[in-house]
């Protein structure tokens, strides 16, 4: 059932009625796969705007969240995409460069925020604006939820890319996600290039510690 707008409003209403007229929403998609990047997005809309059909992007088929992106950069202010690359996920761990990925989202507007939402209870470190953490926020803001599904079919269109390099991962299908037939791939070829090392899958497969289990 597509929600309203008295479901996903609450919290812009709210501020934009104190004042807060540029209201951003922030989200990341990426954290479980074990290759490619973690993507967020950053998304302002215009004040009192509604899209309907808006809500987290996994609830979304992929007909329905590609539609609804070129809305969303039709009808808003301003989007931000942040993009962290698999080294620097290695390098500072998967939670850090999640909330790095957010950071170069919310930056990369050219229209600053007055408040930024967030999906979860992590505050961005270093953020120069107010920020407001919302758990489960992707179902409960308009401005976080458009944000998941532009991060969403971003990270997805790149990882249709990596698919033509890495076609032995069937990556345009699991996205870098451990399905079966990743899992399958990776004890036959090894990781590659856009793995996650920091992973623990990833560490004892190098290792030659790793047994596979597949249903």
């Amino acid at each position: 059932m597509t929600k309203l707008a008295e479901d996903m409003l609450v919290y812009e209403k709210k501020f934009w009625k104190e004042g807060w007229e540029l209201v951003a929403g922030v989200d990341e998609v990426g954290r479980g796969p074990l290759a490619g990047p973690v993507v967020a997005a950053c998304v302002i809309f215009p004040k009192n705007f509604f899209l309907p059909g808006v809500d987290d992007s996994k609830k979304l088929t992929k007909i329905k969240r590609e539609k609804l992106f070129e809305q969303i950069m039709d009808n808003a202010i301003d989007v931000g995409i942040g993009i962290v690359r698999e080294k620097t996920i290695d390098r500072v761990n998967i939670l850090n460069a999640s909330l790095k990925a957010m950071w170069k989202a919310v930056k990369k507007l050219k229209t600053p925020p007055q408040l930024v939402l967030i999906d979860g209870n992590q505050k961005i470190p270093n953020l120069p604006f107010p920020q407001i953490t919302i758990v489960k926020g992707d179902s409960k803001s308009m401005s976080i939820a458009s944000a998941s599904i532009v991060a969403k079919v971003t990270r997805d269109k790149i990882m249709l890319n990596y698919h033509k390099k890495y076609p032995q991962f069937f990556f345009a299908e699991n996205k870098g996600y451990s399905t079966k037939l990743h899992l399958e791939a990776l004890k036959t070829f090894g990781p590659c290039k856009i793995h996650r090392r920091s992973f623990k899958i990833i560490q004892l497969l190098e290792t030659n510690q790793m047994v596979f289990e597949i249903m």
